[in-house]
């Protein structure tokens, strides 16, 4: 083809694959490159007080010195090989001292049951103040947060006041959620109850003052409709992309779901062909989307006669070995004597993959010949095998480095993990970004500057080059920009209406005097200097704003046109921040 035919041809194909593209950018978004916990604990509302993680290390421990041994004995319990164990041991007991819970769920579903409305009150607000209380406490989950009864018509009402109650106590004190905060949300059975979740969340981050998406939620997977549909299709792969980006975690529920399918109680397992089918239409549903998995739970629980003890440990730890083999690597536990288990097979599976795993990266990694052909997809697999190792506590990352011959940084590269909010925005097809940056200006020009100013190496390098294409507009574009902004105190609409009114909750927060007066303070300003009042409003009162709107009536047109060009961009710079971060 001669270059202006095949220039024409390529548009035509970059229009027809448009939409797609933009699907690609922004429904699968790869992998998390943060830490994912081995397990979940689950444990009952009104079993849970502020020294839960004490409890649950002492409670881990005394089981092992009833019942347990030293390596030689626990691999003769759960059936490892003797080497792997002693390796592993150590660890293990170093973990259940220093973090023995990696992630908390505090339950008032159906680990709880159905109490009166008023005990439940007390307990979900109990359950808040124990979250707030756990955040930077030695050895705390970092991860943490509730499961409330379900969307169901008999449910509904009970779990979304439970709900509204935990983050009433939890924001008693403070004004953020505390870091790895997630509800579960139970016994999903449509892509309506998701949306519906996804309303609630927005409701409840208004009334709380809470950023847009601070609320993340689980769902569990645990009854038929939720992964086949009456219509044929995987109900779960389009709750995911129905989410809005709220849903994190896809949990199997073994119990629920085993029984709606018909499993008599003595075979219902998570090792089942049916679970392990749900299992594998969750696991494509949620590949490349950045929701993450976790297998279900055995109520087989380590307690009593030392012979059932050692019995419940034997399962959890083949239970736990099945998940991990199949890509689970994470699973509930429901008891603090399963703990020990949980590490110990986790730890031994991740010790017993280090020699084959590093070797083979290695080999990829200097293109040598060997007997297994590794593409780039084999070394992301690899390379977020050792790290998940090293995340957990069974693997040291010097250990890592030298049977890999890697140092950290190409090992990160390989598994993806470099910082991902630049890197998202270098990778975007450049109409997407464009579109993107349109939300934090609304200057068409500064937008093309921005984008044309790819690869950014840092957040700082994308805010300076904002800083500099700012520098650029003339008056009509700085005018553009000023279109995309609402009057301080009015609603916002327009792409940029919801930072817009994150960026006001302050205000919205006014009595009515106050928005009376912005109101008559903005037609002055208007008639004044021809445009509406530009101001970084972000944790600044109505009173505050009102003032200084006051106060630059009294500028003259050109110090008033800096003043606005200044406030730009600070608002621009909020909300990159924003944007690098994937909120909003």
């Amino acid at each position: 083809m001669k270059g202006s035919d095949f220039e024409a041809a390529l548009a035509e194909v970059d229009s027809l694959l448009f939409v797609w593209d933009e699907a690609l950018a922004t429904r699968w978004l790869g992998e998390p490159v943060t830490r994912q916990p081995i397990h979940t604990l689950y444990l009952p509302a009104d079993q849970v007080g502020a020294d839960v993680v004490d409890a649950c290390r002492q409670s881990a421990l005394e089981s092992l010195s009833l019942h347990g041994g030293d390596a030689e004995a626990m691999a003769k319990i759960v059936g490892l090989p003797g080497r792997l164990a002693e390796q592993a041991w150590p660890r293990v007991l170093h973990k259940l001292e220093s973090e023995p819970v990696e992630d908390l769920r505090i339950d008032l579903e159906e680990g709880y049951g159905l109490r009166e409305d008023a005990e439940e009150d007390t307990h979900a607000d109990a359950a808040g103040r124990v979250l707030a209380a756990l955040e930077g406490s030695s050895g705390a989950p970092f991860s943490l947060g509730v499961r409330v009864k379900s969307l169901e018509g008999s449910t509904r009402r009970r779990g979304l006041r439970s709900l509204d109650l935990v983050l009433a106590a939890l924001l008693e004190s403070r004004t953020t959620l505390p870091t790895g905060f997630v509800f579960t949300l139970p016994k999903v059975t449509s892509v309506e109850q998701v949306r519906a979740m996804v309303h609630m969340c927005h409701r409840l981050e208004q009334s709380y003052g809470l950023e847009p998406g601070a609320l993340r939620f689980e769902v569990q997977v645990e009854t038929p409709q939720i992964v086949l549909g009456a219509d044929g299709t995987a109900t779960v792969a389009r709750l995911v992309h129905e989410a809005q980006g709220r849903c994190i975690g896809l949990h199997y529920g073994t119990y629920d779901y085993s029984a709606s399918v018909g499993i008599a109680p003595a075979y219902q397992s998570l090792d089942h062909p049916a679970a392990d089918h749900a299992k594998a239409v969750m696991q494509v549903a949620a590949a490349g989307t950045g929701v993450r998995l976790s297998d279900g739970s055995s109520n087989v629980l380590p307690v009593g006669e030392r012979a059932a003890v050692h019995a419940a440990w034997a399962l959890h730890a083949r239970l736990v070995r099945h998940s991990l083999e199949r890509g689970f690597y994470q699973g509930w536990d429901l008891h603090p004597a399963q703990l020990p288990t949980r590490y110990l097979a986790t730890y031994a599976f991740f010790r017993e993959g280090l020699p084959t795993a590093a070797a083979r990266l290695h080999a990829y990694a200097i293109r040598a010949e060997s007997g297994m052909l590794d593409e780039p997809a084999t070394a992301y697999a690899l390379s977020s095998f050792l790290l998940r190792g090293f995340d957990c506590g069974a693997l040291d990352l010097s250990e890592v480095l030298a049977a890999s011959e890697l140092d950290a940084q190409t090992l990160e590269r390989y598994a993806r993990r470099q910082p991902a909010g630049v890197e998202r925005l270098n990778q975007m097809p450049r109409e997407l970004l464009r579109r993107a940056l349109l939300e934090a200006c609304a200057s068409p020009r500064w937008s093309e500057l921005v984008a044309d100013a790819r690869p950014f190496s840092t957040p700082e390098a994308l805010y300076a080059a904002a800083n500099d294409a700012l520098k650029t507009l003339d008056e009509s574009d700085v005018d553009a920009a000023l279109a995309g902004h609402p009057r301080i105190g009015e609603r916002p609409t327009g792409l940029a209406s919801e930072a817009s009114q994150q960026e006001q909750r302050e205000v919205a927060r006014a009595d009515q005097a106050v928005l009376d007066a912005l109101a008559d303070g903005n037609r002055v300003y208007e008639e004044r200097f021809g445009h509406v009042y530009l101001v970084c409003a972000t944790g600044r009162s109505a009173e505050e704003l009102l003032g200084l709107l006051r106060a630059r009536l009294g500028n003259n047109p050109k110090t008033e046109r800096m003043v606005v060009r200044d406030e730009l961009g600070k608002i621009n710079r909020l909300r990159l921040e924003r944007l690098v971060k994937g909120i909003g």
